[in-house]
């Protein structure tokens, strides 16, 4: 669109020389990732081949080869697993980065890259340079374990140090958000919570004309009509279309219009909301059908969940056993009463169990009924604030992990009197329980425990139930270690 801007058009300042420098930044920071990782990964060798002369882990050699010997495997060692970084997109930095995926994709690289540095060194440089010496395999052992832990720490500085950055508004990227409604309401809620993802929203767009000067505290700039125009004018670098309910026709022409310079498109998925992570192909007699929904734990996937329920259920009551027996102690001390509380809770397929935890309030914290737990309850003894500030009241639970009444993660829970209420008015509710209850959840280590919506907590149990994985156990579980260890659950009261 050329010419002067529509006077509908609610004009900010965004100066280019901004940004700019934020694209400049950016740059950098790439850059740097990458001198960062050859660093680390450079030091890494270098201390494996200390490593292999001073620890007594394996046979340490008489007579070692000089480390100038080395150099050329070491640059093997940088080249290779830094081509596989790049390959395998690590160097493709996303604004909301899963620190747990990216260790794991950092350790798998490293991994194969190690193995092909070993594999072309003894094929290749070995017969092309008679001289070269041997690479040990107790030398590879600790290059290799060297380069995943420096690597990884190299990773977390460059992050806080991106961050930092981003919460400084030295690097940050201009958003507009397409649509109004109730889902561009929670975006623009969500990034301006956050202001780690670097975003600044210079507003949002309706797909028409709208006469209000702010939509929940971002400014509406005029229509859909004018998005090229605003893309050019705020030097807008992101756009999010959240408008699900558009005709497919209307979704095309937004699309059309916002493919300026290099600005990136993301969409709110309609359809494929509802589908599971991996869409799959089937045949029906020559006709093919796209399967959107397909639960994911099912077969030997349900035997290995209860495999690792069984083993870490049991590991941790032994272990955690002295711990258990002193907070025992404490409870009866600080109050009279039982050391244990059990409330019958809805499981897998509507079962009700009982289930176990520490008691955390007095004895008659019930009297009056039931009720939710709310931040500074006078019926919380002072070791319960404790035990629920660090969800060490939920230890107890292991047992009915071990039973097999609950597993270690699913979704959290409830009395069956709430299910019965939240089963009425909450669209699919009742089908969280066709899994075990877990003692956390992917809702849970997402911030949703306590006096929070129950329909947010259902879709995340729901994305759960369909979308499992060994991994993804294993993620929510490191994931509710550290923020227990951090204190970052707000709402754990």
């Amino acid at each position: 669109m050329d010419g002067d801007a529509p006077s509908r058009v609610h004009t900010l300042e965004y100066p280019a020389p901004q940004v700019r420098r934020s694209q400049r930044v950016k740059r950098i920071l790439d850059i740097v990732l990458v001198l960062l990782d050859a660093l680390m990964l450079g030091t890494a060798f270098v201390f494996g081949y200390l490593a292999r002369m001073t620890l007594p882990l394996f046979r340490i050699p008489a007579n070692p080869p000089e480390f100038l010997q080395y150099v050329l495997t070491m640059v093997l060692h940088i080249g290779v697993i830094m081509v596989l970084f790049y390959t395998s997109r690590l160097y493709h930095q996303g604004r909301a980065v899963s620190r747990i995926d990216q260790g794991r994709e950092i350790i798998g690289t490293i991994t194969v890259g190690a193995l092909l540095v070993n594999g072309i060194q003894d094929l290749l440089f070995r017969s092309l340079i008679y001289d070269l010496v041997e690479y040990p395999r107790s030398m590879l052992f600790y290059v290799w374990v060297f380069s995943m832990i420096l690597v990884i720490i190299g990773r977390e500085f460059h992050q806080s140090l991106r961050i930092r950055l981003r919460k400084s508004g030295t690097e940050r990227a201009n958003l507009l958000i397409v649509g109004m409604g109730k889902i561009a309401k929670d975006i623009a809620r969500t990034i301006q919570s956050r202001p780690d993802l670097g975003y600044n929203i210079v507003g949002v767009v309706p797909l028409r004309a709208k006469n209000k000067e702010n939509a929940f505290g971002v400014p509406v700039l005029g229509d859909a009509r004018d998005l090229p125009y605003l893309i050019d004018t705020y030097g807008v670098e992101q756009i999010i279309i959240a408008v699900p309910d558009a005709a497919r026709d209307e979704m095309s022409d937004l699309i059309a219009m916002c493919r300026r310079g290099q600005v990136d498109i993301k969409l709110y998925p309609d359809l494929f909301s509802y589908m599971t992570r991996d869409i799959s192909v089937d045949d029906l007699g020559g006709t093919p059908l796209i399967t959107v929904r397909d639960i994911a734990l099912r077969g030997w996937k349900m035997s290995l969940k209860r495999a690792m329920d069984v083993v870490v259920s049991l590991f941790g009551l032994i272990f955690l056993s002295p711990f258990m027996l002193l907070t025992a102690i404490l409870i009866r001390w600080e109050s009279p009463g039982p050391v244990f509380y059990t409330q019958e809770r809805m499981g897998m397929d509507e079962r009700p169990f009982p289930m176990i935890k520490f008691r955390s309030m007095r004895n008659d914290a019930e009297k009056a009924g039931p009720g939710w737990t709310v931040q500074n309850d006078p019926r919380v003894t002072r070791l319960g604030q404790f035990m629920r500030k660090t969800s060490w009241d939920e230890i107890p639970q292991l047992i009915n992990v071990l039973v097999g009444d609950m597993s270690l993660v699913g979704p959290r829970p409830e009395r069956p009197v709430y299910v019965r209420q939240f089963s009425q008015s909450i669209p699919r509710y009742m089908e969280r329980h066709r899994e075990k209850a877990g003692m956390t959840g992917w809702a849970q280590v997402n911030g949703l425990r306590g006096d929070t919506s129950i329909e947010e907590r259902t879709q995340y149990d729901l994305w759960y139930v369909e979308n499992w994985s060994a991994w993804l156990d294993i993620k929510i579980i490191i994931r509710t270690v550290w923020n227990t260890v951090l204190r970052r659950d707000e709402n754990a009261y």
